[in-house]
């Protein structure tokens, strides 16, 4: 080091005990993404890195000592190693970067964690970016008794912990880090805004059950794009769950340009919509595979409104029976949680430039309740037949003890009920080779009001049984 740069580290040295912040382990000569940022590296305050030894409290300390610094401190976990961690709380105006192949192992100990009963926490956390190419290791297949057999999926133990719990927390940046294997929820943002999810890489086990990929939930100005999700349970799915804080509303989401694979929706709005989600669009997506491509499930008393799906492609088929979803292509319904439940309302959603293959029905489905209220479809593509071995004939109410769960079903290409201005531009209905029985019309309606059909284009998938289109005024 040459003289001056030794004076300059001496003085920015005294100048940082001054302010009461530990200089001892910081990096004062690597700079962070912002300029004049400081880095904290975890080995310096004590982290190991060898997957065996408790690394929670060195990280945590690190982490503590970043947010004094503030003005976008990194907190560096080198790459080349494995952290073991219980609950790390995550402090506003820091980058906590996972650098290179770093890995971060959850403990299976529930005593490392905090009551919230996940990995990484933050609340209030302003200014926080957490970024890197590493990862973290959720070892799902460990929180698990046993694989079912009958129904193809893992059992959960009665503890689990979810990946990411970052609640209020403004100005929020999450960028190519890699979630692998969670055993619950992996990313869950709770009341945050001005959010951006940017090339994030999530790979959990398919046949672990509830372990989602991205949760918005009571979020505004969210962005999220360009990731890759494989989950069991829902992909991408906008929420308003049931709490004790108001949050306020989910509003004014993004999601676009995403690989998705799920054994359930792939971008999904619901069920839980205790408080209103609005202008929300899914644009440029690939569903690869799913149980339900499209789907928004209102089951509380928010309102679901300002809604729209464009540019998409997807596959959905059957799966199991524990699985949600019976190989719907859309489904939007609107179905009291409890007989004793109020229910919102869900209105002006459009669906544009959408092509899918699917086994099951475009289902708009509305209850005496709550009936759906101007839904578009223009330039929809879709082609129906059958080719896994799971029973159908079905569609799926769940979750509700106000109406069956599984109610056996004719499955014809569209199927609307209790809905009000519906519109059919320039869509087709396709059937392929395998047709059940209960393949039925291209377009049945019943109770529906203001419908318009636009060069709309299907026959029936057994023509000498269904005409092509039945439509029903129930009283």
């Amino acid at each position: 080091m040459k003289r001056r740069q030794a004076l300059q580290t001496g003085v920015k040295i005294v100048a940082l005990s001054a302010l009461g912040i530990a200089v001892g382990p910081v990096s004062l000569l690597a700079q962070g993404r912002k300029k004049g940022a400081l880095v904290f590296n975890v080995l310096d305050f004590g982290a190991v890195g060898d997957g065996k030894t408790p690394d929670t409290e060195a990280i945590q300390k690190a982490i503590n000592e970043a947010t004094k610094a503030g003005k976008g401190a990194r907190v560096l976990v080198k790459g080349g190693r494995k952290y073991l961690i219980g609950t790390l709380d995550l402090k506003p105006n820091i980058d906590f970067h996972l650098e290179g192949d770093a890995e971060l192992l959850v403990s299976t100990n529930q005593n490392d964690y905090t009551a919230q009963s996940a990995a990484i926490i933050a609340r209030d956390a302003h200014n926080l970016t957490i970024s890197g190419t590493g990862s973290i290791n959720g070892r799902a297949l460990e929180f698990m008794t046993h694989f079912d057999e009958a129904n193809e999926w893992w059992i959960p133990k009665e503890w689990r912990p979810k990946l990411f719990i970052l609640t209020a927390c403004h100005n929020l940046k999450v960028r190519d880090i890699t979630i692998a294997k969670a055993p619950s929820w992996s990313l869950h943002m709770m009341g945050c805004e001005n959010v951006l999810v940017d090339n994030i890489k999530i790979r959990n086990h398919l046949d672990v059950p509830n372990c989602d990929g991205i949760d918005p939930d009571h979020c505004r100005h969210v962005d999220i794009r360009n990731c890759h999700i494989v989950c069991g349970d829902d992909a991408i799915v906008i929420k308003a769950t049931r709490q004790k804080e108001d949050f306020g509303p989910s509003a004014n989401i993004t999601v676009r340009d995403c690989l998705l694979e799920t054994q359930d929706s792939g971008v999904k709005i619901g069920t839980e919509t205790t408080q209103d989600i609005y202008n929300v669009t899914f644009e440029r997506c690939e569903i690869k595979t799913s149980c339900r491509g499209l789907t928004i499930q209102l089951r509380d008393e928010g309102n679901v409104r300002n809604i729209e799906f464009k540019d998409i492609t997807f596959v959905s088929r059957y799966h199991s029976a524990p699985w949600w979803g019976r190989g719907e292509a859309i489904s939007f319904t609107a179905i009291p949680r409890t007989p004793q439940s109020k229910i919102g309302v869900i209105e002006n959603v459009k669906v544009k430039n959408v092509k899918g293959r699917a086994e099951n029905s475009v289902r708009l489905n509305g209850t005496k309740e709550s009936r759906l209220k101007n839904v578009t479809f223009e330039n929809v593509d879709l082609t129906f037949e059958r080719w896994t071995r799971y029973p159908g004939g079905l569609f799926d109410n769940r979750p509700t003890t106000a109406y069956p769960d599984i109610e056996p079903h004719r499955n014809p290409g569209f199927y609307l009920r209790f809905a009000d201005g519906v519109t059919l531009k320039n869509c087709t209905v396709k059937w392929g080779k395998n047709l059940p029985d209960y393949y039925s019309h291209a377009l049945e309606a019943h109770d529906v009001t203001g419908l318009k059909l636009k060069n709309f284009k299907g026959e029936a998938a057994h023509p000498t049984k269904f005409n092509p289109i039945s439509i029903k005024i129930e009283s």
